[in-house]
């Protein structure tokens, strides 16, 4: 029901016919023009013409994909015989998201260029007519389909002549289109159910690039629109970009997969050209034999690194495993007990290091297999959805507190399994190789979590294949010593050094968690005005406050009183933390029933004083990111209502940010005699003074203040 309702909505709005010479609801319609660069044309030679079409306030067009079912526009001709039209040369248009997903828009005044030939066989001295009947559709809250004709005639010359009275717009509607590639070489593989576009430099300039500042603009609409630069990696010079498919429109009907793709690069760094990526099959690796599926490496670890490189990290990260307090120790006590197991015995001795190391495979091999059932080799792709970059964050923050000795976990594990580990014979020696993995285990934090991150960029085999070597790197000391239990006198003494080497090893992990955070608040730090940003940070100190409560207060030599009370308190800071950090879905509007938000321009003395000499009140917000009530100010003082009122009032929100150095601000605070934020002040046309409001602000405060205004 909620998508045939959907769906008779947006049929009904966009069956609404209006010339462009009729008003549009709440506002006029589209302006549209159409003129020629040249003021006479030549036989045979190309000229181009343009349609500009400037929209109401807050309404828009589409590119030829709009990202939904939305029309682009269109137009078709009636030329003279032997005329040729050429296609809409497409400006590079705005990722819009919205309730049905991304779109692809133009706002304000889109210009759309097309190139016509006229006929070699025209003569000079005549002249030619063109008629173009366009048609485009805008929408807002609901969309309205609009048409215009136009009728061009232009003279014939032996040359063709340029109009100087439009080389302004056709030179600003040029640098719009995305120019030719030049920059890279194109392919695309299917990664899963979507696809990956493998973008390998061909220019300098591009291949001096650090990092991946595009966003990709899609010609299909089986590819969504945009995408996340935190998950692009590099597979040597290559950058390998996720692109998402799309299956089936919000009302649920199913888009036609293509086998292959268009669409723009669009650069966000100065000095590197948006171009066009042409038709580019996608190619099916998986297919030809002994090819290896392609999935999107982690960009947190191990992005890009070569299987043997991997598989070297593992087998280190294993090794490292062993310095570990909760392991080191008990190396020398096993094999010594090997020893005396098997009589001194050479033979007996290497048979029970094999045993051993058996015990710590499978163990790895079981660890392997319920991360594998999980869908944890989808790690790169499950980085798109917030929810695992937050557990995540929090993962790696708890563990490395842990690491530090804030808290410890993992501390009973040893007793674990410890009646079969005391067992005589073989059964015994493999049970201990999957004791030893589990007392690894909370120790292995910097390395087990990139370990995952690398390999979980693998598909199956080479998947089980990382864990293997990382089991051998634990297991490596017991088969050496085993082979050779004279080298056991050679091993340094436990002592502080461990401890040392354990809360240093905790820094890899903090550093782990800040990668984590800055993937996180690149989803999710601007929602609600901005405010989630300062909430995640709160959040994740109610967690940390957590693990330092639960660490200092719950210890044994505590009173069960006040171990109990530790607990709840500790659990109550971190279902806190979690809760304010947790990227809970922000609600999603209602066709015609939006949020309003003020809508804020940067300030400046001139902007102010022009707006003030035209009769315009002005309201200034002076601010910065790192004033706290200037955050509360803005999450509690302007509901739709004041917003509204502010509207009505034709108030003009001005924002002075002084989140950075800035005089001018400095200097108007001072004349204002104020030297702190928050400050919100009122400029009234023809009042002398300006208003100055409280620091905390209301609702009820600023319906007062709006309410002085003329």
């Amino acid at each position: 029901m909620p998508r045939l309702f959907a769906a008779l909505f947006l049929l009904f709005g966009s069956s609404l016919p209006a010339p462009a010479q009729f008003g549009l609801p709440g506002g006029s319609s589209t302006t549209a023009v159409m003129v020629p660069e040249t003021s006479a044309i030549a036989p045979g030679k190309p000229f181009t013409v343009a349609m500009k079409l400037t929209h109401p306030a807050e309404w828009h067009s589409y590119y030829k994909n709009s990202g939904g079912i939305e029309i682009p526009p269109a137009i078709n001709w009636t030329l003279p015989e032997g005329f040729t039209a050429g296609p809409i040369q497409w400006p590079v248009p705005e990722i819009k998201d919205g309730p049905a997903g991304r779109s692809l828009i133009y706002s304000d005044s889109p210009v759309f260029l097309i190139e016509i030939t006229p006929s070699p066989a025209i003569a000079a001295g005549e002249t030619a007519t063109l008629t173009a009947k366009a048609t485009w559709q805008i929408c807002k809250t609901a969309c309205v389909n609009e048409k215009k004709t136009f009728t061009l005639t232009l003279p014939v010359a032996g040359e063709a002549a340029a109009d100087p009275a439009h080389a302004a717009l056709f030179s600003a509607a040029r640098a719009k289109i995305p120019a030719p590639n030049l920059d890279w070489t194109v392919a695309a593989q299917k990664d899963g159910q979507d696809i990956a576009l493998r973008l390998t430099p061909k220019s300098n300039a591009v291949r001096a690039l650090t990092s991946f500042n595009f966003d990709f603009v899609s010609d299909q609409p089986f590819v969504q629109p945009g995408l996340d630069p935190a998950t692009v990696t590099r597979d040597g010079e290559t950058w390998v970009v996720p692109l998402k498919r799309i299956t089936e429109d919000f009302i649920g009907e199913a888009v036609p997969q293509e086998d292959s793709f268009s669409g723009i690069l669009v650069s966000k760094t100065d000095g590197i050209a948006t171009v066009a990526i042409g038709s580019t099959a996608i190619t099916d690796l998986s297919a030809a034999p002994g090819a290896a599926a392609i999935n999107s490496p982690s960009p947190a670890s191990g992005a890009g690194l070569s299987f043997p490189l991997i598989l070297g990290g593992m087998f280190l990260g294993g090794l490292i495993l062993n310095l570990m307090p909760c392991v080191f120790p008990v190396i020398g006590i096993k094999i010594m007990g090997f020893v005396q197991q098997a009589g001194h015995d050479r033979k007996k001795i290497v048979l029970h290091g094999l045993i051993f190391a058996l015990g710590v495979l499978i163990s790895f091999w079981v660890l392997a297999l319920a991360l594998f059932a999980g869908k944890i080799t989808n790690w790169g792709n499950q980085l798109q959805d917030p929810r695992v970059s937050c557990v995540t964050l929090l993962v790696m923050l708890l563990l490395g507190m842990n690491l530090y000795g804030v808290f410890e976990i993992g501390t009973s594990a040893t007793g674990v399994g410890g009646s079969l580990a005391r067992k005589q014979g073989v059964a015994g020696t493999f049970f201990s190789g999957v004791l030893a993995t589990l007392v690894a285990t909370p120790c292995s934090g910097p390395f087990l979590g990139v370990a995952i991150g690398a390999a979980a960029t693998l598909p199956a085999v080479p998947f089980f294949t990382a864990f293997t070597f990382m089991a051998l790197g634990l297991s490596l000391p017991y088969l050496v010593l085993s082979a050779f239990p004279s080298l056991v006198e050679r091993l340094p003494r436990p002592g502080p050094w461990m401890e040392s080497f354990k809360q240093g090893m905790s820094f890899l992990l903090f550093a782990t968690a800040g990668v984590f955070l800055w993937i996180y608040g690149a989803q999710v730090f601007d929602r609600n005005d901005g405010q989630k940003g300062l909430w995640v940070m709160l959040g994740l100190s109610g967690v940390a406050c957590a693990a330092w409560i639960y660490g200092r207060w719950t210890q044994p030599f505590r009173k069960v009183a006040v171990r109990l009370a530790a607990r709840v308190v500790a659990l109550a800071f971190l279902l806190g933390g979690i809760a304010a950090a947790w990227p809970w879905p922000a609600p999603v509007p209602v066709a015609g029933e939006e949020k309003q938000k003020v809508e804020w321009h940067p300030w400046t003395q001139k902007e102010m004083e022009s707006l003030l000499a035209s009769g315009q009140p002005v309201y200034i917000d002076f601010t910065a990111k790192w004033c706290l009530t200037c955050q509360l100010n803005k999450s509690r003082a302007y509901p739709p209502e004041i917003v509204k009122l502010m509207k009505d009032k034709k108030v003009v929100a001005m924002k002075a940010d002084k989140t950075n150095t800035n005089p001018e601000i400095e200097a108007k605070l001072k004349e204002l005699g104020r030297t702190a934020i928050p400050v919100n002040v009122l400029y009234i046309p023809g009042q002398p003074e300006p208003i100055i409001t409280p620091e905390l602000l209301s609702p009820d405060v600023l319906k007062e203040l709006f309410g002085k205004i003329p």
